[in-house]
């Protein structure tokens, strides 16, 4: 029997592309029930960016383990918590002269981002958020009415409400006169326009299409919110965590954002873990315990998140970060150039490279065709239509190679059929 199709729900998703069963994982590589190898260009979406079973995070664990450490403390005191701030204050913030708060909270990144609009709203006394065309946030109510796409918008059943929405820098319609037009509907009184609490944009739109936002516009609309009284929320929950080639994806846009929120490749190993960076002066409008989570004190993602910040003590791995990131680009370009009638268009920064088809239909093709040559990559954008690589930053530099190979390969056998 095929207990998966008889008795999981229809909303699963994934396993509908990958119809394979996933039993073992090596840094970038996964192998099935069948013993087939698979590259893997997705890495959890960001949550594995040092890879399947990285030694060092699982040794640490079972270690944790077996001494019988306390696994689940609410948000109580242990040793793993406190190294791991000690570690994240010492090893990304002091280094960076950032100052913030560390608040945790529900282990996902709906719940970061759930936080951060309750606290811009309290903070500022004001209902109302602006978001961006193709921004991602998360599926939880109020994330998702930051959440720009209509199918997952569609499924709430109820008013998604207290969203503006504004195009994206790279969109029809953005750019710099996005910010200037909504600068003058918010300085004149009678346009109708509500003050907002805060403005929520991720520097890389990851599940909207790799779309990368300028230092210049970047910093135009922290310049928009400090005007207005607002609060800039930066949602780096896909696109940080050393994943750009730096530590946070807007450290080279001159920004300094009011709140941070942060998942995915925080925890290490893939364990559970959401953390908000938050600005102390805001921070202190929270009441204690006004906002909770149960799993806010998850001690194995602690340690294994601990273990992946030593990553961050020099510049190496964030270097072969660049490097891997400039092969996957000039091999993207290579594909793009090999079919100019096609239009195809290569974005992204660092490890997150993107090829943009301009056909849902034929990247979804494409990422069948890999999946049957030994390759795992999620297409994103509207309809499916650009093609996200985002591969473990711990990546061997042959398993790269021969991915890219795969990807090329499948865009040949399909490019003319779809």
């Amino acid at each position: 029997m095929d207990w998966f199709e008889a008795y999981e729900s229809d909303i699963r998703a994934y396993s509908r592309v990958y119809p394979a069963v996933f039993v073992k994982g090596d840094n970038a590589r996964q192998i099935d029930e069948d013993a087939r190898e698979y590259i893997d260009f997705y890495a959890g979406a960001g949550v594995l960016n040092f890879g399947h079973n990285n030694p060092k995070m699982t040794q640490a664990m079972v270690d944790y383990l077996q001494s019988g450490g306390v696994l689940h403390t609410l948000d109580m005191m242990t040793p793993p918590k406190r190294d791991f701030i000690q570690a994240f204050v010492e090893t990304i913030l002091k280094p960076r002269k950032m100052d913030y708060k560390l608040q945790f909270m529900g282990p996902t990144g709906t719940n970061a981002v759930e936080a951060a609009l309750k606290l811009a709203r309290k903070v500022t006394g004001r209902e109302t958020v602006v978001a961006f065309t193709q921004g991602f946030h998360g599926m939880t109510l109020g994330a998702l009415a930051c959440t720009a796409n209509q199918y997952f918008r569609q499924a709430s059943g109820v008013p998604l409400l207290n969203v503006t929405r504004c195009p994206f820098e790279t969109h029809q319609g953005g750019g710099l006169e996005a910010i200037e037009t909504l600068d003058s509907l918010y300085s004149n009184t009678s346009s109708g326009m509500e003050l907002p609490a805060a403005f929520i944009v991720e520097t890389v739109q990851a599940e909207g299409g790799v779309n990368v936002a300028s230092a210049e516009w970047m910093q135009a609309l922290q310049a928009l919110a400090k005007k207005l009284g607002a609060l800039l929320i930066v949602d780096d929950i896909q696109a940080g965590c050393g994943r750009t080639g730096q530590y946070f994806s807007f450290e080279d846009l001159g920004i300094d954002p009011d709140i941070v929120t942060l998942a995915k490749g925080i925890g290490g190993a893939g364990t559970p873990m959401a953390m908000n960076l938050v600005k102390p002066e805001h921070d202190q409008h929270w009441q204690p315990g006004e906002h909770t989570g149960t799993f806010r004190g998850q001690n194995l993602s602690f340690v294994a998140g601990r273990e992946a910040l030593h990553y961050f003590e020099d510049d190496r791995l964030m270097q072969q970060v660049r490097e891997k990131g400039d092969v996957m680009r000039k091999a993207l370009q290579s594909i793009a150039d090999t079919y100019p009638d096609k239009g195809f268009e290569v974005r992204g920064k660092g490890m997150m490279q993107a090829l943009d088809v301009h056909d849902g239909a034929l990247s979804k093709a494409i990422a069948k065709d890999c999946f049957e040559h030994g390759l795992l990559f999620g297409p994103c954008g509207i309809g499916g239509e650009v093609m996200k690589m985002i591969p473990p930053l711990t990546i061997p530099d042959t398993d790269l190679e021969q991915g890219l190979s795969i990807l090329t390969a499948a865009v040949e056998r399909q490019v003319n059929t779809v």
